[in-house]
């Protein structure tokens, strides 16, 4: 989650320091801070501050500009150990002063570490579990920070990252990383150590990725990666070819409004060259060539949050369209039951960043237990990718937004192909029919497309205004929408803070009506389809206990009016497919409830871009 950045080279590093941290908020905005090493003789110049990173510019002027360091380390911090104080904003110093270190991560040995460290005499100044590093690593040095970051890692469990600094080395940061990312830009003359590409991406785009275990040693000399037990590990160097306008708002007001808007061509990108006119679909990096793909028998999918209503939508497709059973659970539920993923299995992670803690070990459960695991996720090299068999790659470019959009449909869609090929290889679809299929996922971006550019989105401004002050909804769906209403229920928690339910709506009667009274906003995907009558009918029990009804519907469709109050027009589609245009006015309610509430929709509260802690 932590946003973690670090530079060394010939520039004064302050700005791009706090420039890079910028970029990185998303990871984390409730702390921030920097540390800065002069040079030779000098300590760290040490800047901290609560709230996002306006807060530490401003506590920045004390340096006046007068910093000419030229190697410095930032943070901006999702708090998992301890409060949102400074005293437990990073970076965190030794007692002497003299190493300074920023995390990523849990050290989840950290309360054992603590009580040995204070045990001889060390005084901790934080709650944080990251206090501990700069102490131990002290406590280790003997005059080489490299050697003493190597004694350290033995010590600790947990996964993380993180970057230190020794004020008697100036002009080095050393970094390693465990199940946490980190990744190195290669600059002339200069270097970058980071959580995320994004953080110096405006600065080069030569990079390195690390693999668990891996130290690395930024100095005069280039970059080093070493292995734990010191030995040279060569890594190479790749370039990133993203579009840097991505990471700015490119005349959106937010980035979630922005990426919204962006769904069309994230979707038409992860289609791509994927699929043939007559239905067939060709994806390279599954691991599994089509003989093998068309033995399996089995598919388990493990996610978390967004990308966990991608895996159910993504049932649904596979089961209709293959015959394929598929068995789906929240990964952190699935890693501490017993496995029943197998050889012969298709195993599934979905992970937008490739990071998400849960998940990476819900597939290490899966692949220790012989299945072909594959990670959908947007980030080629993440953890993820490293640790599957295979991989399926969304194309949705980079994602600001800590409420998950385009993502999520590109997901949606990347399982759509992946429903289609294995509908072709198992027989279950006919040419005829994968043909059809074929055109239809086409024709899903342009509706989108005109959608976002019709009188769609104002619609759905106008009728957010008017339940602006509701204090809670209920979301109900049949068949694929009862994903989609998740998702819709998901978006409206997140970022306007609003208590939200949603519930299958044949189950509204085991509970959940309970929670009606007049007036009560009810929001009820409702796209044409073979459940459509069913849905009328659990309309209209709704109606009856007084609740105010808003319908996600069908263009053309001349009943929806006649039993709702409100109805927010949706592309016609076949009624599977409707999770990918039905979802999106759910996005723009939910975008403009919360800013009518004056909320901030790009940093929500307590919530991170990516979990990486468990």
């Amino acid at each position: 989650m932590c946003g973690i950045i670090g530079y060394v080279g010939g520039r004064p590093c302050q700005e791009l320091i706090v420039q890079g941290l910028e970029r990185l908020e998303y990871r984390g905005y409730d702390s921030a801070g920097f540390a800065l090493l002069d040079g030779p003789g000098h300590g760290f110049a040490l800047v901290r501050a609560v709230g996002n990173l306006s807060k530490l510019r401003a506590a920045s002027e004390s340096l006046n500009g007068a910093s000419v360091a030229t190697t410095g380390l930032g943070h901006t911090r999702w708090a998992t150990h301890g409060r949102v104080t400074e005293a437990n904003a990073h970076p965190h110093l030794s007692g002497d002063g003299r190493v300074a270190v920023v995390m990523n991560g849990i050290i989840e040995n950290y309360m054992e570490l603590r009580r040995e460290l204070q045990d001889g005499g060390v005084v901790f100044h934080s709650e944080t579990d990251t206090e501990v590093l700069p102490h131990l690593i002290a406590r280790a040095y003997q005059g080489d920070l490299v050697e003493a970051i190597r004694a350290v890692i033995p010590m600790i469990a947990g996964h993380y990252a993180f970057v230190a600094a020794h004020a008697d080395e100036p002009g080095r940061l050393v970094g390693t990383r465990f199940e946490c990312p980190l990744v190195v830009g290669v600059g002339t003359d200069e270097s970058f150590l980071a959580s995320a590409i994004p953080a110096f991406l405006h600065e080069t785009r030569e990079i390195i990725n690390l693999d668990d275990g891996d130290i690395v040693v930024l100095d005069a000399d280039g970059v080093h990666v070493l292995t734990a037990d010191g030995a040279s590990a060569p890594h190479p160097v790749e370039r990133v070819e993203w579009d840097e306008d991505a990471a700015e708002k490119g005349g959106y007001d937010t980035f979630m409004l922005k990426e919204i808007h962006e769904q069309p061509a994230a979707l038409w990108d992860t289609i791509g060259d994927r699929l043939r006119d007559n239905g067939s679909v060709i994806i390279d990096e599954l691991g599994l060539d089509d003989a093998a793909l068309a033995r399996v028998e089995r598919i388990h999918i493990v996610a978390c949050g967004t990308s966990f209503h991608a895996g159910l939508i993504g049932r649904y497709l596979i089961e209709d369209w293959a015959r394929v059973p598929v068995h789906i659970e929240v990964a952190s539920e699935y890693r501490y039951r017993t496995c029943l993923a197998g050889p012969g299995d298709l195993v599934i992670g979905i992970t937008q960043s490739g990071e998400t803690a849960d998940t990476l070990a819900a597939m290490r459960v899966a692949r220790e237990r012989g299945a072909h695991v594959v990670a959908l996720t947007n980030i080629m090299g993440s953890q993820a990718t490293r640790d599957a068999d295979g991989a399926l790659y969304t194309r949705a470019g980079l994602e600001i937004g800590v409420a998950a959009t385009k993502t999520h449909t590109a997901q949606v869609m990347a399982l759509a192909l992946l429903a289609l090929k294995l509908g072709r290889l198992k027989w279950a679809l006919t040419e005829a029919g994968a043909t059809d299929l074929a055109e239809d996922l086409r024709r899903v971006p342009d509706l989108i497309e005109a959608y976002l550019a019709s009188d769609g989105p104002a619609k759905v401004a106008e009728v957010a205004q008017r339940y602006r002050d509701r204090e809670f909804f209920l979301y109900l769906g049949r068949h694929v929408g009862v994903p989609v209403c998740f998702e819709g229920a998901l978006k409206l928690k997140e970022i306007s803070y609003i208590p939200t339910e949603a519930y299958p709506a044949g189950e509204m009667k085991h509970g959940p009506i309970a929670l009606l009274e007049e007036g009560s906003p009810v929001v009820v995907v409702a796209p044409d389809g073979h459940v459509f009558d069913k849905v009328i009918s659990n309309i209209q029990e709704v109606k009856a206990r007084g609740a105010r009804v808003i319908a996600v519907a069908t263009q053309g469709n001349r009943q929806i009016s006649q039993h709702v109050d409100d109805v927010l027009w949706t592309p016609k589609t076949p009624a599977l497919l409707s999770a990918l245009t039905t979802v999106v006015p759910l996005q723009l309610f939910a975008y403009e409830l919360a800013t009518a509430r004056g909320l901030n929709v790009d940093q929500p509260r307590n919530l991170a871009k990516t979990v990486t802690v468990e």
